[in-house]
């Protein structure tokens, strides 16, 4: 199944009434019932995933492209040599 970043015409009706409904002070309860909420909630949750690896990759590399040591590593049982 491809995700694409494009909405429905029923999606859109959807995020319109949720986004009016919330804007006169209501709750967009109504929406779930809508047969396109479940499609449009997968696509903004497939979507939300994405950022957060981003996010992750991003944060992984460094500006020099290293990835930073792990506490495991740093703790780990090998011999340190002692400076002087």
């Amino acid at each position: 199944m491809r995700i694409s970043n494009s909405f429905s015409e029923g999606e859109i009706q959807v995020m319109e009434f949720i986004l009016q409904t919330l804007l006169r002070g209501g709750t967009p309860s109504l929406a779930t019932r809508n047969k396109d909420f479940a499609s449009l909630y997968r696509k903004v949750m497939t979507m939300k995933r994405r950022v957060q690896d981003k996010k992750d990759e991003s944060r992984e590399t460094s500006s020099a492209g290293s990835v930073a040591a792990s506490s495991e590593a740093l703790s780990s049982d090998i011999p340190q040599r002692k400076a002087g």
